[in-house]
């Protein structure tokens, strides 16, 4: 639930951000003049995508634009999460989609993360509460050390070779091609062996995403069958 929680000196902000479609393409076809000459010779539409391309700049230089004076701020592509060295005292800000949101919590060990959707129209933004305007108030909360914050549980899962991940929505147990996979389910004193495409294991963040997904399915199909 949320809490009232004392936080680090804040030493910086750290602004993660996620590389738009346009930017993309523009690393494939090295101009975006090139990149729009083959989506429109493909007969795509090439205007939705700088659209967004320019909610998103707007968003972030909103962003920026919000961030309390005398605070320093580092932003960092989300590519740079796994090798990125986060401090105890860093405000965390999620500019983009709710994967990157649960993508950059994989990395933290305490810090406050913010969600800022950049573009309501584009996403519908469970885990992105804040816009880019409206920022600046949960920045100040967390400087004050009066931010209130809703802890996550995350998932682990610890392989036979002595690997652990971490997952902040899911895991998928399956293999990795098209093949079924065939386990066993042991639960208390019960066992029963099964073969399927895999297993979906959610935390509850992430029942909002892929299992809500599969949960509607199912219901939908079931719905057809009269049942």
């Amino acid at each position: 639930m949320p809490a009232h929680r004392s936080q680090a000196q804040a030493e910086r902000v750290v602004l993660v951000t996620r590389a738009t479609q346009l930017e993309a393409l523009k690393a494939e076809f090295a101009t975006v003049p090139q990149a729009r000459f083959y989506l429109e010779h493909a007969g795509q539409d090439f205007a939705p995508i700088q659209a967004a391309h320019d909610r998103y700049q707007q968003a972030l230089e909103g962003l920026r634009q919000a961030l309390p004076e005398g605070l320093k701020l580092q932003q960092i592509d989300r590519d740079m999460l796994p090798s990125f060295s986060f401090a105890a005292g860093d405000i965390v800000v999620a500019l983009g989609q709710d994967g990157l949101v649960s993508n950059t919590a994989k990395y933290l060990d305490g810090q406050p993360l913010i969600g800022v959707n950049p573009d309501p129209e584009l996403y519908d933004g469970i885990l992105l509460p804040f816009r880019a305007e409206t920022a600046g108030q949960p920045l100040a909360a967390c400087l004050r050390g009066r931010a209130r914050l809703r802890e996550v549980s995350m998932g682990r899962v610890s392989t036979r070779d002595g690997q652990e991940l971490l997952a902040f929505n899911d895991f998928f147990i399956g293999a990795d091609s098209h093949v079924s996979a065939r386990y066993e389910i042991e639960w208390r004193d019960r066992a029963e062996f099964q073969s399927s495409s895999g297993i979906i294991v959610s935390t509850g963040a992430g029942s909002t995403g892929w299992l809500r997904s599969v949960y509607q399915g199912a219901a939908g199909l079931a719905a057809a069958l009269g049942q």
